[in-house]
């Protein structure tokens, strides 16, 4: 049995769900992918997928399996790539996820640097603030930022994103301008909550080398980024954001900075993936771009 083969097999039935789908995506029979599957199983001794009439999902040793294949996979293209001590080529299919507001302002525009180095790997991009299922979903790595919910995965730190206590003119001509952190009892905020925690996310501030946390009251609650700045810049309350997604409305006057002598610790920003060894070529390679990226923008 080819084993290389076996194991693109295997990982196609597990990111695209299905014996069908990944037939269609290898160019196979159905039957052909079943059998690979089936021999596979009995090679290794052991169930590697539940399998039902509507989805196919891993066993635990079939995640195990797969996070294997995985990196020996791209183990095997590098090498191919590489073979007469040529430059490797990499190559293949690179799935990411990224957070909304990063992606659209910094990482989006820039990529295109990417892709002109490494010409032969398919981007897959997802653009959201909410956790993902790496193995599950077929996902090769994660940028996220702030404090890490999933301590399961591999987290690679790449940089820090500034923030910054804003609001805007209208709001504070209404309800004054917060000059202490005691101030802010009486003020609203646009808070932000995620699509899984709708308890609003704390807001920080540095005091004296010391981090403080507080809630406050609601003007409105949003899960989105761009509704978050456009609450704000409605005067719907205090806003705490990245200083990148406000920078421009910083400068025309539309959002105006409050309460400068408490700044805010800056967001780290972190690269999450399955599992530090065999870390595919095409995953190690997109994580020192982005390194790369930050740094430009010192960011790190």
């Amino acid at each position: 049995m080819d084993i290389v083969h076996s194991m693109q097999v295997f990982v196609s039935v597990i990111e695209t769900g299905s014996f069908t789908k990944a037939a269609q995506a290898l160019h196979l029979h159905r039957p052909a992918v079943s059998k690979t599957i089936q021999n596979l199983e009995q090679q290794l001794g052991g169930r590697l997928l539940n399998r039902t009439t509507r989805q196919v999902s891993f066993t635990p040793e079939g995640e195990a399996f797969y996070k294997r294949c995985k990196a020996i996979l791209g183990e095997v293209d590098e090498a191919m790539a590489s073979f007469g001590n040529r430059p490797a080529r990499l190559a293949g299919k690179l799935r990411i996820d990224i957070p909304v507001a990063l992606g659209k302002l910094l990482i989006i525009p820039s990529l295109m640097d990417f892709q002109s180095q490494y010409p032969h790997i398919e981007l897959t991009l997802g653009a959201s603030d909410k956790p993902v299922d790496l193995i599950g979903e077929g996902v090769d790595c994660v940028v996220r930022l702030g404090a890490l919910e999933d301590s399961s995965m591999v987290a690679t730190g790449i940089g820090y994103l500034p923030m910054v206590t804003c609001a805007a003119p209208a709001y504070l001509d209404r309800y004054g301008e917060p000059r202490t952190l005691d101030d802010l009892a009486s003020h609203r905020a646009v808070n932000y909550f995620s699509g899984t925690n709708p308890r609003p996310i704390e807001w920080f501030f540095a005091l004296d080398e010391q981090v403080t946390s507080m809630r406050l009251k609601s003007g409105i609650n949003v899960n989105d980024t761009e509704a978050f700045v456009a609450s704000a810049l409605s005067g719907f309350g205090l806003l705490q954001a990245l200083e990148l997604t406000v920078r421009d409305h910083l400068k025309d006057g539309s959002l105006v900075r409050v309460l400068d002598g408490y700044p805010v610790p800056s967001k780290r920003i972190s690269v999450l993936y399955p599992h530090r060894d065999l870390l595919p070529p095409k995953v190690e390679a997109f994580v020192h771009w982005l390194k790369a990226l930050m740094a430009t923008h010192d960011l790190t």
